[in-house]
């Protein structure tokens, strides 16, 4: 069996990143920076006020209680016409630019307010309540180097500085096809010896999730006719082909002689679980995977080779979820020759995380999966985990944070 790392590190080599291309930022979701992006002005662009109140010369309010005249009324998207000078006050509003002379704003809480004058009740000092010209970013700066993956954060940050269409890799397009007799589709009444596809579902979901764009390709019987042509449209139309099942030793399983027809393919026993058997190569260029059959393996699988090497073509920096150390709080077995993959809950108790099974671990059993928080990883050479023993948990909701670096060269 081939070492986890050792089938990691060469997938992420045979893979490169996508082109980059111009989009609009409400198309940018997900997509990771090309180059870097630099602020082209200050943000803010100008003093303003952070507080309803009045923007006064600070030395004024000091003492407390004192008198000053009222000399304008200025709301956001206005300007004052008014210089503030000693005695004067300019009533403003939150986001309002301040007044030439203006050195604070005391809040209206602290004020009382008679016709033309105000009573500040509060004193304050200079620059108190005042948001600075480039106080979050000074115009030159790098809000964003690239290989930034775009959240929703960023997103907002680019239109504040006129940001509308970032540099960005595209997204890829990766096509999915489940395999087998025995699979049909959620919609079709299960016959003898029949199940329902769940792979190609779940994994259209995480790649949607993962921002990339998917063609189904659906479901394939053993049909060696068939499959060629699922195969030869995947690898034509799409960046990516993924498929699961058909990739161990079985009289039936055809993927590999088909996509060695056209490309390489090499098949692995990965020391793994769960997922041993792993399919990877190419089918006329195109990258593929042969991801196993059952369910929990096709996520495991997905998640160690998959959607590293998308992300890596996406341009990410941080291509592997984030690790966790945590307590399990149970005794489990595990088998020593691989390294092992536990679906757990995870929680944190004061500032330790513990983690327990989530349900049944045997790869067909996708229940514990959908409980599960995490992947709890023992390494090879670990006969068993004894409760209170640390692990290292996978967070599956966790921004990425580990580089192909940092794992490949792990090992």
């Amino acid at each position: 069996m081939r070492r986890l790392v050792d089938v990691q590190r060469e997938v992420l080599g045979s893979v490169q990143q996508l082109e980059s291309i111009s989009v609009p930022v409400a198309r940018a979701l997900g997509l990771v920076l090309a180059e870097d992006v630099v602020a082209p002005h200050d943000v803010p662009p100008f003093a303003n006020s952070a507080m309803d109140g009045y923007a006064v010369q600070a030395k004024d309010t000091q003492p407390a209680p004192a008198d000053l005249k009222v000399i304008e009324d200025v709301a956001a998207g206005h300007v004052a016409a008014c210089v503030v000078t000693s005695g004067t006050a300019v009533k403003i509003m939150t986001g309002a630019p301040m007044p030439a002379g203006a050195t604070a704003v005391v809040r209206v809480e602290d004020c009382d307010e008679e016709g033309d004058s105000v009573r500040i009740l509060d004193g304050v000092l200079d620059g108190e309540n005042v948001r600075a010209a480039g106080g979050d970013l000074a115009a030159g700066s790098v809000v964003f180097g690239a290989g930034t993956r775009l959240t929703p954060h960023h997103l907002g940050v680019l239109t504040s500085i006129g940001v509308f269409e970032p540099t960005v890799h595209r997204r890829p397009v990766v096509a999915v096809l489940s395999t087998g007799d025995e699979v049909v589709s959620a919609d079709t009444p299960l016959q003898p010896g029949q199940i329902h596809d769940s792979n190609r579902p779940q994994l259209l979901a995480l790649l949607d999730e993962l921002g990339v764009e998917t063609i189904d390709l659906g479901i394939v019987g053993d049909d060696a006719a068939a499959l060629r042509a699922a195969i030869a449209r995947g690898a034509a139309e799409a960046d990516v082909l993924l498929t699961s099942g058909g990739v161990s030793m079985g009289e039936y399983d055809l993927v590999k002689g088909i996509v060695s027809e056209t490309g390489d393919v090499q098949i692995w026993r990965v020391a793994i679980k769960p997922a041993k058997p792993f399919a990877f190569g190419n089918v006329g260029g195109t990258p593929f995977f042969g991801l196993p059959g059952n369910p929990v393996s096709v996520v495991v699988a997905f998640e160690q080779f998959a959607r590293p090497a998308l992300l890596k073509m996406m341009g990410a920096k941080a291509l592997f979820r984030a690790r966790q150390p945590a307590v399990l709080d149970v005794d489990v077995q595990t088998d020593p020759e691989k390294t092992v993959f536990l679906r757990v809950a995870a929680e944190l108790s004061g500032d330790i995380w513990v983690a327990r099974p989530a349900g049944g671990q045997a790869s067909n059993q996708l229940t514990a999966l959908a409980n599960a928080d995490a992947f709890a990883v023992v390494p090879v050479g670990t006969a068993g985990v004894a409760a209170g023993s640390r692990v290292d948990l996978e967070m599956f909701r966790w921004p990425e944070t580990r580089t192909e670096e940092e794992v490949t060269n792990a090992g």
